[in-house]
């Protein structure tokens, strides 16, 4: 089995000819340090922290930044001049306030997210292939722009789709392009699977939401082979975590952030053990977050991977809260072989859902429902998908409020 290509990644960019948790954890540490003086020199919003630790360890003894600093305090966070800044991505916080937490990000920081993703899809993508990605384009910079790049870089040609296409376009597409390889996320993928079949896709990356089993025991089922699931958030540069050949975790771009998994006291908890993540970026440029409340809950594997890697794992990533409820019921729901897709809002009077199908799933759909929110009335629509039909949530899914 080969090693892990975020080991390459890691050894190029930081220069290393080996790639032992010593030298991992120093390069870290280094880094981390280098952060903390230089706030302090420059009277940054971290600059009441130590300048300088001792160990990894002593981490855990800094305060956490949470959603309302980034909300309220980014312009205080960023370290460089706003001009080396290429891109700002916004996003509405769950606080009252309703603000919207920034993140900053420089060309560099771009870069090594691109080189990432270029390790990652470089596990499924070879040169020649066709790639079929899902994911928004918003322009230089997005999402969608950066993975077409790295598949690009791989010798592949991406396939700048979207996630706004009706079963019918991506009926012809898998006819007329031809398609290996699918990069989107999870539940997008089951549902084209599920009403157009496989047609030329072999292989696929999700990303991007929670990836309940059963969605990942469904697609894996229709296309053949493994899901290559990885972990990103806006806040560690739009990419942190990729699968390798072994299928066992994600190995983290550790000398790029560290990881520590947290109980809902605040206490670190050992390797094994499953807690919210935190990270701490202290490869981003722009700005760089020091013990940062992601809001995910999973675990750092604790045995080696079979791919012989010893840069760290982490499990799939659950969500906590209402996403937590919402994907615990898509696990339950996507288990139904006919559901290609559905939408659940709640309103005053009860939940709102609308299903598409690839044959009669009302009474299974009702059934489950009323498992999970008890006592609670619903009124569903349950249709077969038409070609004209899109995916009904085109994001990560949640629970919508009442139209």
């Amino acid at each position: 089995m080969n090693r892990s290509r975020i080991d390459t990644y890691i050894a190029e960019q930081e220069q290393l000819k080996t790639l032992t948790r010593r030298d991992l954890e120093a390069v870290q540490l280094s880094k981390l340090n280098r952060l903390l003086s230089c706030e302090r020199e420059r009277g940054g919003f971290y600059r009441n922290l130590p300048g300088n630790l001792g160990s990894l360890r002593d981490l855990a003894s800094l305060p956490f930044t949470t959603d309302e600093d980034l909300a309220h305090r980014a312009g205080e966070m960023l370290m460089t001049s706003q001009g080396a800044v290429q891109r700002v991505l916004s996003d509405a916080t769950s606080g009252t306030t309703g603000a919207a937490k920034r993140v900053f990000y420089t060309e560099g920081d771009l870069e090594r997210t691109v080189r990432l993703y270029t390790a990652g899809l470089g596990e499924l993508i070879f040169p020649g292939s066709v790639t079929l990605i899902g994911f928004p384009f918003s322009g230089p910079f997005g999402l969608g722009e950066l993975i077409a790049e790295a598949v690009t870089r791989l010798g592949a040609r991406p396939l700048l789709l979207g996630p706004g296409l009706s079963y019918g376009e991506y009926r012809d597409i898998l006819v007329r392009e031809q398609p290996d390889t699918f990069v989107g996320m999870p539940v997008q993928l089951l549902s084209l699977l599920r009403v157009c079949g496989r047609g030329s896709l072999r292989r696929a990356l999700v990303s991007g939401d929670a990836c309940p089993d059963s969605v990942i025991s469904g697609c894996e089922s229709i296309l053949g082979s493994r899901l290559f699931p990885h972990y990103g958030s806006r806040e560690m540069g739009m990419a942190g975590a990729i699968t390798c050949p072994a299928h066992e975790g994600m190995h983290l771009r550790e000398t790029d952030v560290i990881a520590e998994i947290i109980d809902p006291a605040g206490n670190v908890l050992p390797h094994g053990e499953t807690g919210e993540l935190v990270i701490t970026t202290v490869g981003m440029e722009a700005l760089p977050l020091i013990r940062y409340r992601t809001g995910d809950y999973t675990r750092i594997l604790p045995s080696p991977c079979p791919c012989g890697s010893e840069v760290i794992r982490i499990d799939r990533l659950q969500r906590g809260g209402e996403e937590g409820l919402l994907s615990r019921l898509d696990d339950a729901m996507f288990r139904l072989p006919e559901l290609a897709d559905y939408r659940i809002a709640r309103g005053s009077a009860g939940f709102t859902v609308h299903a598409l199908t690839v044959c009669e799933a009302r009474l299974e759909l009702e059934r489950i429902l009323k498992e999970f929110f008890p006592g609670e009335e619903f009124r569903i629509t349950a249709v077969p998908a038409a070609d004209t039909d899109r995916a009904l949530t085109p994001g990560k899914r949640r629970i919508l409020p009442p139209s």
